[in-house]
């Protein structure tokens, strides 16, 4: 970073579920979203405007462990991510945010669940909206929060996506719980 200006590194990560586009500063990834996310640019212009960024097509260090962590998260031998994150939003979603962090791999969560640990328990649609605004797709796990009946509701790469990786993250879970 030079001065107050920061550039964005981008690129392309292919997964099971397709395409995705990272992010990152010096600081961590700061976005990892799928390529055809309707707000993929607003998500990049939010980036632009809230880190006074430039946005590069490049390598960056964190590139390479966000790699091989995907890689490793889809084969199933990953449950908690170590790259690391960045995260710029309003005090409010960065909670939202760390306290995604903080469901296990292969549970899930309400979003009543999520507005009650942060004591905020008639917040639920702030919840939901926070995590909508999640740019860390897969690695901020918004995909393991769900409506409280059960149901899978909003997710931004599509339902579909989520449903596989709970199912993913459900298998993988259960074949760990044999071993140990």
């Amino acid at each position: 970073m030079k001065g107050n200006h920061r550039t964005i590194y981008q690129s392309r990560v292919e997964t099971p579920l397709g395409m995705m586009i990272a992010g990152a500063t010096d600081e961590g990834v700061c976005l990892l979203e799928f390529t055809e996310r309707k707000i993929l640019e607003a998500q990049w212009a939010g980036l632009r405007r809230l880190l006074k960024a430039t946005v590069t097509e490049g390598t960056h260090p964190h590139f390479s462990l966000l790699q091989q962590e995907l890689e490793a998260y889809f084969a199933g031998e990953l449950h908690t991510f170590t790259v690391p994150l960045h995260m710029p939003g309003t005090d409010f979603q960065q909670a939202v945010w760390r306290l995604l962090l903080t469901v296990p791999y292969g549970d899930v969560r309400s979003y009543k669940q999520q507005a009650t640990l942060l004591q905020r328990p008639d917040a639920v649609r702030a919840v939901g909206h926070a995590n909508g605004m999640n740019r860390i797709s897969v690695i901020v796990p918004c995909h393991r929060i769900v409506a409280g009946n059960g149901h899978l509701t909003g997710y931004g790469g599509g339902i579909w996506r989520k449903e596989w990786l709970l199912a993913h993250e459900s298998r993988h879970q259960k074949k760990l719980n044999n071993i140990g």
